[in-house]
C-alpha cells in the first residue's frame, strides 16, 4: 500500500494524517478551529520531518476537496498542491461528504440505516448534503439545500436515513419523520480519508495538480461587517 499524506480542512476541524499500508504513522488534529492558516503548515512540517526521520518516501497527497468552508478548502488545497509540486508526487481529491460517511461506516455508527445523509452547515437553514448508500454510491447528487419539513420525504417514507455533520443539528427540529435518525458530533477527519485515498491511488485516480480547484458548490459571497455598515449609514 502507498504512503499518503491526508489533509482535511473543510470544516472547523484541521487534521493531517500520514498512512502507510493502511496504518496511521502520523496524526495531528485540532478540533476547535478556525485556525487552519496557522496550524496546517506546522502539522505538515511535522509530518514531513517524521517521514524523513524514518526514511519513508511519500507517494501521494490526498486532500478533502469540498464542499465546505471556502477559506478552509483553499488553505487545504493550496498546501496539498505545494507538497505535490515540491515532491513531484500525485494529488488525490476526495469529496468531504464521502469522508464523513466513511467515518460513520468505519465506526459502525449506522443504527440500521440504509441511506446516509452527511450535512455541512452552509448558512441559515441551508446545508451542503448528499444521499449515499453503504458503498458510498450517490443516490442523488451533492447539492446545497434549504431544509424544510418536506425535505427528503420521498426517501424517508421508504428508508431509514441517518443524518449527521455540523449541518444536521439545525435540521433535527424540522425533520420529524420517524425514519430520520440523527448522529451527534460527526466531523470530517483525515483518518477517515485513508481507505478512500488508497483506493483512488490503486486506481490511479489523480487530479491535475496545476488546474485543480476545490469543490465549492456555491460562489463565495463576501460580507460587510456590521460595524462598517453602521458607520457608513451614520455619515
Amino acid at each position: 500500500m502507498p504512503c499518503i499524506l491526508n489533509i482535511e480542512t473543510a470544516t472547523e476541524v484541521c487534521s493531517v494524517v500520514v498512512s502507510d499500508n493502511d496504518n496511521v504513522i502520523f496524526q495531528k488534529e485540532e478540533l476547535k478551529g478556525p485556525s487552519h492558516a496557522v496550524l496546517l503548515g506546522s502539522f505538515v512540517d511535522e509530518a514531513v520531518r517524521h517521514l524523513r526521520s524514518k526514511k519513508i518516501k511519500l507517494d501521494a497527497v490526498a486532500v478533502s476537496c469540498g464542499p465546505g468552508s471556502y477559506t478552509g478548502l483553499r488553505i487545504g488545497v493550496s498546501e496539498a498542491k505545494g507538497l505535490c509540486f515540491g515532491m513531484g508526487i500525485p494529488l488525490i481529491a476526495i469529496n468531504t461528504l464521502h469522508i464523513m460517511t466513511s467515518g460513520v461506516l468505519n465506526n459502525n455508527n449506522t443504527n440500521e440505516a440504509s441511506v446516509f445523509c452527511p450535512m455541512i452547515d452552509a448558512r441559515r437553514m441551508e446545508v451542503y448534503d448528499v444521499l449515499l448508500d453503504s458503498n458510498l454510491k450517490e443516490l442523488c447528487p451533492v447539492s446545497a439545500d434549504i431544509i424544510n419539513e418536506d425535505s427528503f420525504t420521498d426517501i424517508l417514507d421508504k428508508n431509514k436515513v441517518l443524518f449527521f455533520g455540523n449541518g444536521a443539528g439545525k435540521c433535527r427540529d424540522i425533520l420529524k419523520h420517524s425514519n430520520a435518525i440523527f448522529l451527534e458530533n460527526i466531523y470530517p477527519h483525515a483518518k477517515d480519508m485513508i481507505k478512500l485515498a488508497n483506493k483512488d491511488y490503486s486506481e490511479k485516480r489523480f487530479v491535475d495538480t496545476a488546474y485543480f480547484e476545490p469543490f465549492y458548490l456555491k460562489e463565495f459571497v463576501a460580507t460587510i461587517p456590521k460595524n462598517k455598515v453602521l458607520h457608513s449609514q451614520n455619515k
